[in-house]
């Protein structure tokens, strides 16, 4: 009963703050609002960033090794170093597909540059030629929108038979389905068996074959001289088997990879092994930072909002004091005195951190609007603890106050 009195008593003072001096009090609550809106603002963007990209690099397959010369990780120190290693190539991909016990898939690709193709009187330029082995579609699932994949029959003969990205099939073919449709590329005919589903609107694309030009390395190798390293340099991706750990398979495909560069037992690797999780880990690092910069920018608002608040609050105190007396004379004790206050320094903050979750929601809805590829979400979690760090704001802002009204003294605070 006392507590639903001290509740009641507590927001019809915080409503007399609110309306009582709306300027003075906007301006207290605005640094919570910020505060808020920093801290909630930049952890929603970022958690909507982090799956953003986390969703986009998935489709490389955290079972998957990809062996480049390149590291993914910082190379910016040994860049000469990597720069003079030889490129993966067609041989590598043979040792592998013939000795690696541990691996379910292998796969080679590589990408000799852009070409034109032209279909009647309709050319189309700035295609990239995307040359590859039979196994990509089960690297990266590759999903067909039209027509179908290679048969095995039709890799091994290395027949005229492309694929074309979604956005390229769009520009060269228009409303006509390419299906069966025969192009020129190169002085060579092709005929197109099928088009691949759009790459989507995803931040960060990984797998963008909206403009490829897919032909079977058995084709391509009839016209192009992919055997050159150092001109057509490509990547094999290695599938591990399902049970198999990545640390064993890396050291199986070190192992076949120094055997077939005849490597010498004291010589370094000439080649990296990469793995999503080495992206996955500086990723995290750089979100990290991110969350700790919305943490410091909402910091200071909060803490210039939290002293504004406490002013209000001794600025209450002081109206108040003739009233405290009254209220202690006839018989309240200090914990009523100091929750009263204490529940109206929480509320202010409370409301203060309303305003800036409503203002998250209202900047996030226009930049959704802007950025169909990306969307930030507010999630509930953030909404609750913005509305939880409010609170907290509001017990250290008021906890003075509401200690220096509890303590006065009834006959001193009855006279001023």
């Amino acid at each position: 009963m006392i507590l639903s009195k001290v509740l009641a008593e507590s927001l019809r003072q915080a409503w007399q703050q609110l309306t009582g001096n709306k300027l003075r009090t906007f301006l207290s609550l605005l640094g919570i609002s910020i505060g808020i809106f920093c801290i909630i603002g930049v952890l929603s963007a970022v958690q909507s960033l982090q799956d953003n990209v986390s969703g986009s690099l998935a489709k490389l397959g955290d079972d998957v090794v990809y062996i480049d010369k390149w590291p993914w990780k910082d190379n910016s120190d040994d860049w000469w170093e990597y720069f003079q290693r030889p490129y993966p190539d067609h041989a590598d991909y043979e040792a592998l597909k013939e000795n690696l016990a541990t691996a379910s898939i292998v796969s080679y690709w590589t990408v000799p540059g852009s070409r034109t193709m032209k279909y009647n009187n309709q050319a189309v330029e700035g295609g990239y030629l995307f040359v590859t082995t039979y196994e990509l579609d089960r690297i990266f699932n590759v999903e067909i929108n039209r027509g179908r994949y290679w048969s095995t029959a039709e890799y091994r003969n290395g027949s005229d038979k492309i694929l074309l990205g979604d956005m390229l099939a769009s520009e060269l073919f228009g409303p006509i389905n390419p299906i069966g449709k025969t192009i020129k590329m190169g002085g060579r005919k092709y005929e197109v068996i099928g088009t691949l589903a759009p790459s989507g609107d995803d931040l960060i694309n990984p797998l963008d074959f909206d403009d490829a030009i897919m032909v079977t390395y058995n084709n391509a190798a009839r016209f192009i001289n992919l055997k050159n390293r150092n001109q057509f340099g490509g990547t094999v991706g290695v599938k591990a088997k399902p049970g198999v750990e990545m640390e064993r398979l890396q050291d199986d495909i070190r192992g076949i990879l120094r055997s077939n560069r005849q490597l010498r037992p004291r010589e370094d690797d000439n080649f990296a092994l990469n793995e999503l999780s080495m992206t996955a880990d500086a990723l995290g690092n750089f979100f990290g930072v991110l969350n700790i910069i919305g943490f410091v920018i909402g910091g200071f608002s909060i803490i210039v909002g939290a002293i504004s608040v406490a002013n209000i609050m001794f600025v209450s105190v002081k109206e108040r004091t003739s009233l405290i007396g009254v209220k202690k004379a006839l018989g309240a004790r200090q914990y009523v005195i100091l929750v009263e206050f204490l529940t109206e320094s929480i509320i202010l903050c409370i409301i203060g951190g309303l305003i800036g979750l409503v203002m998250v929601v209202g900047v996030t809805s226009i930049i959704n609007q802007f950025l169909p590829g990306f969307q930030i979400t507010l999630s509930l979690i953030y909404a609750i603890a913005g509305v939880l760090i409010s609170a907290v704001v509001g017990i250290l802002a008021g906890v003075v106050p509401a200690l220096l009204a509890a303590r006065m003294d009834p006959v001193e605070a009855m006279r001023s």
